[in-house]
């Protein structure tokens, strides 16, 4: 959509979390969830069988999200496994994934610049966590009060590329028009694909090595490719 002088008008750029505003890092699931085991609570065997079970429910839980887009939280992983859990028994697997979960620093300056020519900033994951959990740490790493909006898949009923999610991600920010909104993300499938089934623009950011397991059935052709966050921008003011 274009203004009166024949400008495309971006409303919104919305953003993937992990692997893309967090650099990407190949993940031991085994090590995964012996971490998550330690939350086991009213069993009796060792704990390595909770750690198989968990290891076995995860692959369960992700492959519904890609294959259905059906969400999921980390209680329903504990569910999916057949056990108990206490939640404040946590702290071992959050303490796990600390080391991934560290912001780019390319992203506050992104941030403000798209801040700054008044385009909204959103954020749309696939994730079985909290949004508590999300929220501490771009509180940690300064840029909480950058975000204009975020959509969790663990709060709702889908996950990419399912396009409810996506209009939930443009209602959070408070973007009315997918053809004015940009979708930036480290996944052919979820991140270029999902999107424009909306009618939104994807820029893809191909840093990431998934692994064939997570690929889903299509891979997207994005509008635009970035091998670094900070060059979203110059992508941006180009459609402006």
């Amino acid at each position: 959509m274009t203004d009166v002088n024949g400008m495309t008008v971006i409303e919104a750029v919305v953003f993937d979390w992990g692997g893309t505003l967090t650099e990407w890092h190949d993940v031991d699931f085994h090590a995964e969830s012996l971490a998550l085991a330690q939350a086991v609570v009213g069993v009796d065997h060792p704990v390595e069988v909770s750690q198989e079970r968990l290891h076995r429910a995860g692959g369960v839980v992700w492959g519904r999200s890609r294959d259905e887009q059906r969400s999921a939280t980390v209680a329903d992983l504990f569910t999916e496994a057949g056990l108990e859990h206490d939640p404040d028994l946590l702290h071992a697997y959050y303490a796990f994934w600390e080391p991934h979960t560290q912001t780019d620093p390319d992203v506050a300056p992104l941030l403000r610049g798209l801040r700054e020519r008044g385009i909204k900033v959103g954020v749309l994951s696939n994730t079985i966590w909290p949004r508590a959990e999300h929220e501490r740490i771009f509180a940690r790493d300064g840029v909480l009060d950058l975000i204009d909006g975020a959509v969790y898949s663990s709060e709702v009923s889908w996950t990419k590329p399912a396009p409810e999610v996506f209009r939930a991600a443009l209602d959070a920010v408070g973007a009315s028009d997918p053809a004015r909104c940009v979708y930036v993300g480290d996944r052919l499938f979820e991140d270029v694909w999902g999107p424009q089934q909306l009618g939104m623009r994807a820029i893809h950011v191909p840093h990431s090595n998934v692994p064939d397991v997570q690929r889903g059935h299509t891979e997207g052709e994005p509008d635009a490719v970035v091998h670094r966050l900070a060059d979203v921008l110059e992508v941006v003011d180009g459609w402006r």
